[in-house]
């Protein structure tokens, strides 16, 4: 088999299986396994496992069931041992219950020891966006840029899995595919799955080069982003270009449960009045189990004041990074190391680009 032409890919995700939760996956090894004629494995989770960063489970049991997927959209039935594809199945693919990392170690140290080339985490699916699109220029809400900027980058599973594979020592790439309004997404899976598949041949023909990389100094890993958007299908399609990580931040991501709860909590005489005796007294917890009835403490996901990252302003937006990027109409490729650090300015181009006279930097054109 040619040195080109990875042994077996490993493919997960943070979105589970195909559903209307997880619309892109299924197509993405449909395009590997029959344009590409990859070896593909699939180990992804049980459920949708976003924001969930790179977390291991260390105290449970993971389990889990061998999966049969069907075209067109890839549902299928699940079965607790393997067994031959029956018809019309392509595949046999792995579901366990638990996060995308977790899923990515256990599949390249247990199921597939010594025999993954390269984890392909995603493609992630970006849903509930808001998104306005006037003259080539796209904004976007927080959940699409959930992989984009730094500050969503460090709770990505889809970008958590890619780092689990590359902290095992095999090259990774994380894969996300943008949802804007006014678009159905599911309309430009199939241009969307060509150019992904452009780029991932290309990076594992011509891994790039990092002094600090984990792997005799490759690249860890690549964060490549895709906007679903009508130009996919264009015979020029979009541009595909170099990007650093968009910094930034956010703040209170979590709110009471109750809202109201904390007006009527607040003391009458005040915040700074003794509290007051409970009528019962406190629980000790014996367990993992915390005391429940009371709601004083409990809260839910719900992020406010993401104004500056929901529409940044596009001339305040680093030129070359992936959220310029990405609201400039282009796919990005960005290097990273696997210490959530960029890499050096050597690490903006291919292999075989090294010695060419150029200025290596953000915002250059990814050679296909």
């Amino acid at each position: 088999m040619s040195p080109r032409i990875p042994r077996r890919v490993l493919l997960s995700n943070d979105d589970g299986p195909p559903s209307h939760e997880s619309p892109y996956i299924f197509g993405l090894y449909m395009e590997l396994t029959r344009k590409l004629g990859w070896d593909v494995k699939v180990v992804i989770p049980s459920s949708q496992k976003s924001w969930i960063g790179k977390a291991y489970q260390i105290k449970d049991t993971i389990k889990g069931a061998y999966y049969y997927p069907k075209g067109p959209n890839g549902n299928g039935c699940t079965s607790e041992v393997s067994r031959p594809l029956e018809e019309d199945e392509v595949g046999e693919w792995i579901l366990l219950d638990g996060t995308p990392a977790t899923c990515v170690n256990i599949a390249v140290h247990n199921m597939y020891p010594g025999e993954i080339d390269l984890v392909l985490s995603g493609p992630n699916f970006g849903r509930n966006t808001s998104c306005e699109r006037r003259r080539q220029v796209i904004k976007s809400s927080f959940t699409e840029l959930e992989h984009l900027a730094a500050a969503f980058s460090l709770s990505s599973g889809t970008i958590g899995a890619a780092l689990s594979g590359c902290l095992s020592g095999t090259r990774a790439i994380a894969l996300s595919y943008g949802t804007f309004k006014g678009f159905k997404p599911t309309k430009f899976t199939d241009d969307a799955n060509v150019l992904a598949c452009k780029i991932i041949a290309r990076l594992w023909e011509d891994w790039g080069k990092d002094t600090e990389g984990l792997r005799n100094g490759d690249v860890d890993l690549y964060n490549v982003n895709l906007p679903m958007i009508p130009e996919l299908g264009q015979p020029n399609g979009i541009e595909v270009v170099w990007t650093t990580v968009w910094r930034n931040a956010y703040g209170m991501l979590f709110k009471p449960k109750e809202e109201e709860h904390a007006s009527r909590s607040m003391r009458e005489a005040g915040p700074d009045a003794p509290q007051k005796t409970p009528d019962k007294p406190s629980t000790p917890v014996q367990s993992d189990e915390l005391p429940t009835g009371s709601t004083a403490l409990s809260f839910h996901f719900a992020p406010a004041n993401m104004t500056s990252l929901v529409n940044p302003p596009l001339d305040k937006l680093p030129y070359g990074s992936d959220t310029w990027a990405i609201l400039n109409a282009k796919a990005s490729v960005t290097p990273l190391r696997a210490a959530f650090m960029e890499c050096s300015p050597e690490s903006y181009r291919l292999s075989s680009e090294e010695g060419e006279k150029g200025s290596w930097v953000p915002g250059r054109p990814f050679k296909l």
